[in-house]
């Protein structure tokens, strides 16, 4: 099973967006996909229709080890080969109960372990936030992929991300990589855009996508209806975007940012 994390401190930037819509894109595509919410707000377990607080079981009980088997948190979706782990607001508690425990840092890891010969692909959606919980996703990913709003500060915002990826690389999980920077409420006709989106290829280089996910309406409309984007309208332009995402993430060829780069952000 390959573990791919959608991660950016900043909120407002697309993460659960994409880790939803990537996730169904690729169980459209055949494969079987765990997507994991390890966000406390619970928006991917709500934008698959269910209410975070009327659940019983959650990532969170399965992280502090009131949930034994991991196989007994995963919920079914509308979308077939796509299955989720939920998370609501208890989620938010975790940390402080997780702070002196030994190995805290690779619960998600071990857990997610029993299930990887059920699944192709675990997507794991993470808080706005560089926390014990982003942590443990570091700690358990193959790759990051990293949802950057074109605005002025996008790479500033960058720095302390790529700082935390390098340390986890370096301290806890060598085979972690970032897949890419993927650019996200893109706006072709502003200015702006465009000059961001150019200031991102040329710091990044190939490590930017080439596909971009444009600002669309229907992305955000989608999770009132319980479905991802690319099930609730296909034809969307931001769904036809994360169904090029997928084929372009076939194709990528591997790089990581070297703590070279991260010095002159």
């Amino acid at each position: 099973m390959k573990t791919i994390v959608i991660a950016n401190q900043k909120g407002g930037c697309g993460k659960t967006t994409t880790a939803v819509n990537l996730a169904a894109a690729l169980a459209l595509q055949g494969r079987r996909v765990l997507l994991v919410d390890l966000d406390p707000q619970g928006h991917a377990t709500l934008g698959f229709g269910y209410r975070p607080e009327r659940l019983d079981w959650t990532v969170y009980e399965a992280l502090t080890g009131r949930v034994a088997d991991w196989r007994s948190i995963v919920l079914e979706t509308a979308v077939g080969g796509l299955r989720l782990i939920p998370a609501n607001i208890l989620l938010s508690g975790a940390e402080v109960e997780l702070a002196h425990w030994p190995g805290r840092e690779s619960r998600l890891l071990r857990g997610l372990a029993c299930l990887a010969d059920r699944f192709d692909v675990c997507v794991i959606d993470c808080s706005p936030s560089l926390n014990l919980l982003t942590l443990n996703a570091l700690v358990a990913a193959d790759e990051v992929i990293i949802p950057v709003q074109t605005h002025y500060y996008a790479i500033e915002g960058l720095k302390q991300l790529l700082e935390t990826i390098d340390i986890v690389h370096g301290r806890f999980n060598s085979r972690l990589r970032i897949r890419g920077v993927l650019l996200t409420f893109v706006e072709n006709r502003t200015l702006l855009c465009q000059q961001v989106r150019q200031q991102m290829r040329d710091f990044f280089g190939d490590l930017v996508f080439k596909t971009v996910i444009h600002r669309s309406i229907r992305l955000a409309e989608a999770p009132s209806a319980g479905q991802a984007c690319v099930t609730f309208d296909p034809s969307n332009l931001g769904s036809k975007d994360y169904f090029e995402l997928v084929k372009e993430m076939s194709y990528e060829v591997q790089s990581r940012v070297t703590q070279e780069n991260l010095v002159h952000i």
